[in-house]
């Protein structure tokens, strides 16, 4: 059995905080020691100085398998994910058809296995079709390998239904995952209203909604005492009833996408449509309040929302566009403009990316103790480029940085001690 050691790198262990030189040994698909020497015959891997840390754990990823293979395949959201440092992708069942019977989730599941480099597990849909009236067979579903319950987009508007499935959810210690909107007030929505809206006769979307739908929901998760994850929290007013559900010892998390962190609505500009997003991009105040609260720990979760569009879907009036933007590849260096902004530190950045996204999933990745998985990213945080989006691995291109000056570099990927990407 191969021995890996990899010497010479700035271990970041998001588990500890720690952020120094070290080594790591790996054998058997698995980390063994920190610290040791090189046995004799070991492959040694000389990081030069460059950073070793777990691979990311990506929530929420959109796959176009099945009904939109031409948008995004397994196999080129594997590689995308591989070059990007990704070695985890949880998948998200807003597919054609939806993955919301235990047959369409073994059919996903066996055709990731086949197609990608990288690890992928499924989310299921939490009621039929997506819409929000018949749960799904939620126990026959985490049988066959669910590893949480998300209607996505599609937020419930029959809150009686709803609430009977995340009480037969908790019943069987399920995670769900809710997408804090109110329907009504944010259907049709293309941006957050507001001055910069109306200057662009855009239709917009109070942030009060987003407050309003994680109000409702953390209400039903404090009735029935459901796992509940917030899939994107964007604004400054949903923080207070987030804080106070997490004071209260609800069993709540939350994410945000690595665009609301990086990004604002004047990233529009004149209607670009690369920038059009779900929810819509937020204003500033906004946005440095989610860079706090990720700091803080109040939001536990950072990831892409990859979301795969073709040209002919993204080239069209802003209002009519197709929402959302590709990120596996690009999550690690929009993320590290965190860092080098000083806003957090590399293993606090990793503990949003992988360990706190492993753990609230149940997973072993994340992390870097003896005993883990060697799914490892190697990465030069400060190495310089412009993004040029047609060398993306994904099959789609819709990402709001074409052409942006980023700093952070993925030199190799292991996925259970396994090179599944080297960079040239």
């Amino acid at each position: 059995m191969t021995v890996t050691v990899f010497q010479n790198v700035r271990v970041i262990d998001p588990e500890t905080g720690n952020d120094e030189v070290g080594s790591l040994t790996i054998e058997g698909g698995v980390i063994t020691a920190h610290g040791a020497a090189a046995p004799k015959g070991a492959v040694v891997v000389d990081g030069g100085g460059l950073c070793l840390a777990p691979g990311i754990v990506d929530w929420g990823v959109k796959i176009g398998e099945p009904g939109e293979r031409h948008r995004e395949s397994f196999r080129s959201a594997g590689l995308a994910a591989a070059a990007g440092g990704v070695t985890t992708i949880i998948a998200r069942p807003d597919t054609t058809p939806a993955i919301d019977t235990p047959e369409t989730l073994e059919f996903v599941t066996r055709r990731a296995a086949e197609a990608s480099p990288v690890r992928i597990r499924h989310m299921a849909a939490l009621t039929k079709g997506r819409q929000g009236r018949e749960m799904t067979e939620i126990g026959f579903l985490l049988d066959a390998g669910a590893i949480a319950f998300t209607d996505v987009f599609h937020v419930a508007t029959e809150t009686k239904a709803l609430s009977r499935a995340l009480t037969y959810a908790r019943s069987l210690g399920a995670l769900v995952i809710g997408h804090s909107q109110e329907p009504g007030l944010s259907a049709g929505a293309a941006t957050t209203s507001g001055k910069f809206a109306s200057l662009r006769g855009l239709p917009g979307v109070s942030p009060m909604a987003e407050r309003m739908g994680l109000e409702r929901d953390l209400a039903l998760a404090e009735m029935t005492g459901v796992r509940y994850h917030a899939d994107q929290i964007t604004t400054a007013r949903s923080l207070p009833a987030l804080a106070r559900a997490k004071e209260q010892g609800l069993d709540v998390t939350a994410g945000v996408s690595i665009h609301h962190l990086t990004l604002n609505e004047f990233d529009v500009g004149d209607y670009r449509t690369f920038f059009k997003l779900t929810p819509p991009l937020r204003s500033e105040d906004d946005r440095l309040a989610m860079v706090q609260a990720v700091a803080d720990g109040l939001i536990d979760v950072i990831g892409s929302f990859h979301t795969p569009a073709d040209e002919e879907s993204k080239r069209l009036p802003f209002e009519e566009a197709a929402s959302g933007a590709v990120g596996l590849e690009t999550l690690l260096p929009a993320a590290l403009r965190l860092y080098h902004a000083g806003a957090l530190d590399l293993a606090g950045l990793f503990k949003a990316l992988a360990l706190n996204p492993a753990n609230r999933l149940g997973l072993p990745q994340g992390r870097l103790s003896v005993g883990a998985p060697a799914d490892l990213v190697l990465f030069d945080p400060d190495a310089p480029f412009v993004l040029d989006r047609f060398r993306l691995r994904s099959k789609s291109k819709n990402t709001p940085f074409d052409g942006a000056r980023l700093e952070g570099k993925v030199l190799g990927t292991w996925v259970s001690g396994n090179c599944v990407f080297e960079a040239n």
